[in-house]
């Protein structure tokens, strides 16, 4: 397909991604997080938009330049970026979960500086939302990808995260490898279809990969858009 040229019905397809970490505070200065530089994510932003569809990003705390022609909705946290999900995925026909939300918060994050006199060894931590669980049913005809980014049984957890979350496509990688996942500019990737099919793609840049997810979602997000 050619870029720039993709259209339905003379109308570019809506597109939100999620790109980045979140970060949970534990106090003003110290926070949980992980290791996602947002790469993925904004390779995404960049060739949908490359291709004329409009592209909403929300992204968590990352060091990249906001993508041409892409509106960025900048969050923290994974309660932020749940709010911010949740108030345009009516508007949107695909929905790319491409973010590395923080499992864990703590529970009670302190409104001042912890000092280390007088800080506990232990910290008690909750859950944060699962975005794509808790808009499981909004979803319509409307597409959902999401990522899984392991480092052991990839496939089946994968799998297990592809069924729970009602995805049309999962996105499954190894980080634990050093040219691929995290902070790093390229990836290999396999992607898994809610039919049970499955394809290995080669090691390849973030915006390759992005290429060839988004042939995907344009092949099939035309008779499947919710308007």
């Amino acid at each position: 397909m050619t870029a720039g040229r993709f259209r339905i019905g003379d109308e570019p397809l809506r597109i939100l991604v999620t790109a980045g970490p979140t970060r949970e505070p534990i106090d003003p200065v110290r926070f949980i997080s992980n290791r996602s530089s947002g790469k993925m994510g904004y390779a995404l932003a960049e060739e949908a938009a490359a291709r004329g569809h409009a592209v909403c990003l929300v992204s968590g705390p990352v060091s990249l330049a906001a993508p041409a022609g892409v509106t960025v909705v900048r969050v923290t946290t994974a309660e932020e970026m749940r709010r911010a999900v949740a108030a345009r995925l009516g508007r949107s026909d695909v929905l790319i979960m491409a973010a590395a939300v923080a499992d864990w918060r703590p529970r009670k994050p302190s409104a001042w500086k912890l000092k280390k006199a007088g800080m506990r060894m232990v910290l008690e931590l909750e859950r944060t939302p699962d975005i794509l669980r808790s808009i499981r049913t909004r979803k319509g005809r409307r597409l959902h990808i999401g990522f899984a980014a392991e480092t052991r049984d990839m496939l089946a957890e994968a799998r297990r995260k592809l069924r729970n979350k009602g995805l049309d496509l999962i996105v499954a990688n190894d980080v634990s490898r050093s040219d691929a996942g995290f902070e790093v500019d390229t990836n290999r990737v396999t992607l898994l279809w809610a039919d049970g099919a499955r394809q290995a793609l080669p090691l390849m840049s973030k915006r390759e990969a992005a290429g060839r997810i988004m042939d995907w979602v344009e092949r099939l997000a035309g008779p499947k858009t919710s308007k």
